[in-house]
């Protein structure tokens, strides 16, 4: 994904959840936005649906979800765990994947839409429950 003009919304796992199991407060935010995920959001995703749901609904939310990936760069990890590390020093537990995922939707200039409460009062986030 090389032009990155127009993207509005950074999908992590939490939010590709909620739309999921169908949260009507999610719904608006996945239709005539432009998305980007990650690789780790995804993998946690495919996790997440398989423990519940089994592989056949893991694999259809994976493909789902899986066109709006864009890639992970070496500062990307290099400034997510940074801010993980400075999160714990907050007592907040963010995770491998949402430190990754929130580093990426600044760099793409995009809101990182979520609900995880380690991210409430987080400066460029949309959070909804």
């Amino acid at each position: 994904m090389s032009e990155v003009q127009g993207l509005k919304y950074y999908l992590d796992t939490y939010a590709m959840r909620e739309y999921l199991r169908g949260n009507r407060s999610y719904q608006k935010y996945f239709s005539g936005h432009e998305l980007i995920t990650s690789l780790m959001n995804l993998i946690e995703l495919y996790y997440l649906v398989l423990r519940d749901d089994g592989e056949s609904a893991a694999d259809k939310s994976y493909l789902a979800f899986k066109q709006y990936e864009v890639s992970i760069t070496d500062h990307d990890i290099r400034n997510a765990m940074k801010f993980r590390l400075g999160s714990k020093a907050r007592k907040e537990d963010v995770s491998y994947a949402d430190a990754i995922g929130y580093i990426i939707a600044k760099r793409y200039g995009v809101t990182y839409l979520t609900g995880d409460d380690a991210f409430e009062g987080f400066p460029n986030v949309l959070f909804i429950k």
